[in-house]
């Protein structure tokens, strides 16, 4: 199955015009190596009503989109396709009005509905944690001012950023949500997010003070009888901070919400760590692979999520 998938607009529209094709390219995602009955593990089954298995030994019936974020749709599974492949297109982020528009939903809460449970499965379960050398710092996003560390405002949100180094260049990143610039908060991002072992290279902040005790190597930055700006103290980590903050204010002009500041961290990542792409279809691919291991996501889910 890997590397299956459509490398132009073309190739996409021939491979997925129907409701077929779309159940059986779902169906070659979730089930690489074949049927397997979700309650029994048997992997025998038969059709029933064109869109359902049902398990030869337990009888459990199921569909492909049974437990993903395609679970109780009453859009076909073809648009959500166009959605995603729209989507993973974008180079620099989508808008659920650009996708009320190419999907001509009559609906912009459908819309922003859809884009957010994609953005939910921008994420995979169980990815990998950075490791070797990562440079982690925190900055304030959505205030008209940068804000001082330890200290905070109803109107920003502080954001972790962890940024790994390979070979001297930045391979993946890592972004979240913190409360404040607490020790209790910074560690805990890091063992979030950061294989232990791998070494952490910081500023003098006294918020990563101990963090060698969680079983890491502490590097501090700080160069005495200089006052260096934290962007030259570590400049990887910043480039990253700079990138997000243009491509809020770019893209979505600033004006996201801070109850789901999350889902915005969360498409970054995704676009960002896979710059290198070589194929849109890879994206769209990806996304689908992630898509069917993603529970189901409800619009109150959506409202309601909280900024941790």
């Amino acid at each position: 199955m890997e590397n299956q998938y459509p490398r132009t607009l073309e190739e996409f529209e021939q491979e997925f015009s129907t409701e077929e094709n779309c159940r059986d390219y779902l169906f070659s995602i979730r089930w690489p190596h074949g049927f397997i009955c979700p309650k029994c593990g048997n992997d025998k089954y038969w059709r029933v009503r064109t869109v359902l298995m049902e398990c030869t030994k337990c009888h459990h019936q199921v569909s492909v989109v049974a437990g993903t974020i395609f679970q109780d749709t009453r859009k076909p599974l073809a648009m959500w396709f166009r959605a995603i492949w729209w989507v993973t297109a974008q180079k620099n982020g989508a808008s659920a009005l650009g996708l009320q528009k190419i999907l001509g939903l009559g609906s912009y809460q459908t819309a922003w509905a859809w884009l957010h449970k994609l953005r939910t499965a921008m994420i995979r379960p169980g990815r990998d944690d950075l490791s070797g050398c990562v440079e982690v710092d925190e900055t304030y996003i959505g205030g008209a001012k940068a804000g001082k560390k330890g200290r905070g405002s109803e109107n920003k949100i502080l954001v972790a950023v962890a940024v790994e180094m390979k070979d001297n260049r930045i391979g993946r990143i890592r972004l979240g949500i913190v409360d404040d610039a607490s020790s209790s908060s910074l560690h805990g991002f890091v063992q979030d997010c950061v294989q232990k072992g791998s070494t952490i290279r910081t500023d003098g902040w006294s918020g990563y003070k101990g963090i060698e005790s969680l079983g890491y190597v502490h590097e501090v930055i700080k160069i005495k009888g200089q006052d260096l700006a934290a962007s030259e103290l570590l400049p990887n980590v910043h480039l990253i901070i700079s990138l997000l903050k243009r491509w809020i204010l770019g893209t979505h002009q600033g004006s996201v919400s801070r109850k789901h500041y999350g889902y915005y961290l969360d498409e970054f990542t995704f676009r960002f760590n896979r710059r290198t792409s070589t194929s849109r279809g890879k994206l769209f691919y990806r996304l689908l692979e992630n898509a069917v291991c993603i529970k189901p996501t409800t619009y109150g889910d959506l409202t309601e999520r909280s900024e941790n």
